[in-house]
């Protein structure tokens, strides 16, 4: 069982890293928050490593890495404990919690859907499985990291949900109403509901 690895960064791709370590080079699964905190290629780096096994009779091991114990904890956790989430799809879903650990596990706790839609970019769907699976197991993990959205910011991602609601009762698809919102509140910030929906539409 391998804990970390330790060695140069040898290359690395957004998907994939080569960490060398006593000349034996490993290669390493990586989410995409990974991949953006990684240093320049010839460096020392330090990746938490998850083993996956795959194959007739355990023939192939896969390599899974991450730069924090925090974040191989929450991905363990995800690939675990949520339903139909095998490594990739728990890869994804752990580069976009990766914005704020803290946050998605308050957020999990308090059955916050709008900050699940909103801040991470989960899909209702999504964040319904989400909550069901983790509410009463993510407390286990240990998050150092302070959360970054303020009561303020949840009131804003309320407006933003009930804005794509909105468009998606009028028939819009979700991922059109839902980018459609985000560009107009990104150009609008202090807007009423009301007006927010009606320059979302002006955008579709």
């Amino acid at each position: 069982m391998i804990d970390y690895l330790r060695g140069t960064l040898d290359l690395k791709s957004t998907g994939d890293i080569v960490v060398d370590v006593n000349g034996v080079g490993y290669i390493i699964s990586i989410p995409l928050s990974t991949f953006s905190k990684l240093p320049e290629v010839g460096n020392l780096v330090k990746i938490y490593i998850v083993e996956a096994v795959a194959g007739m009779y355990g023939g192939v091991i896969s390599l899974y890495g991450f730069l924090t114990r925090e974040e191989r904890d929450m991905y363990l956790l995800i690939k675990d404990e949520v339903p139909g989430t095998g490594a990739k799809k728990a890869m994804e879903y752990t580069d976009k919690i990766s914005k704020s650990f803290a946050d998605f596990k308050t957020a999990i706790i308090s059955k916050n859907q709008s900050m699940l839609n909103n801040v991470f970019g989960f899909t209702k769907k999504t964040a319904d499985k989400l909550i069901s699976a983790l509410k009463d197991k993510i407390s286990a993990v240990n998050v150092s990291s302070e959360e970054k959205w303020t009561s303020a910011k949840t009131n804003e991602s309320a407006i933003i949900s009930e804005a794509i609601e909105g468009l998606i009762t009028l028939g819009y698809k979700e991922h059109q109403a839902r980018t459609a919102v985000n560009n107009a509140y990104e150009r609008n910030e202090n807007i009423s509901l009301e007006d927010l929906i009606r320059k979302s539409l002006q955008d579709l």
